[in-house]
């Protein structure tokens, strides 16, 4: 029984791991915080040249 029960268990792990694959967490990436802070500083540029170009 337990060298049966061993055997169930190794393959119903394998089977998880194969699931677990296929089903990847829908977390967003993480962004570091310099990171974040850049691309909110060209957000910002970006709309300070749209409003300069508009108001040509």
């Amino acid at each position: 029984m337990n060298r049966r029960k061993k055997i169930v268990t190794k393959f119903n792990n394998k089977d998880k791991r194969a699931n677990a694959k296929l089903h990847k967490s829908n977390k967003p990436a993480y962004v570091s915080k310099a990171e974040r802070e850049r691309l909110a500083l060209l957000a910002e540029e970006q709309q300070i040249d749209t409003l300069n170009h508009e108001a040509c």
